[in-house]
C-alpha cells in the first residue's frame, strides 16, 4: 500500500486523527497547491474552480475536526480523484 494509499485510508476513516500536515501532504499528492491568505485561511487549488478547497488552520490544535474532512472529503471524490 502506498502513502497516498495510507493517508487516504486514515482520512476517511473517522476514528483516526487526521492532523493538518498529513491533509497538506495528500492534497499536494494529489495535485492541489496551497494558497495562502489572511490569518489562517488557507486554499488548496488543482487548477479546476469547482475543485477549489478553502479552509481555516486548525487551531490551538493541528488535528482536523470531523467536519473539516467531510468538507476536504467531498471535493477529490467529486473530482474523480478519489474513489
Amino acid at each position: 500500500m502506498s502513502k497516498n494509499e495510507k493517508l487516504l485510508e486514515k482520512l476517511l476513516n473517522e476514528r483516526a486523527s487526521f492532523t493538518w500536515q498529513e491533509l497538506v501532504t495528500l492534497l499536494r499528492r494529489l495535485g492541489y497547491r496551497q494558497l495562502e491568505g489572511a490569518g489562517s485561511r488557507v486554499k488548496f487549488d488543482n487548477g479546476d474552480p469547482q475543485a477549489l478547497i478553502s479552509l481555516h488552520k486548525p487551531h490551538p490544535g493541528n488535528e482536523l475536526k470531523t467536519y473539516i474532512r467531510r468538507q476536504v472529503i467531498g471535493h477529490p471524490k467529486a473530482g474523480g480523484l478519489i474513489p
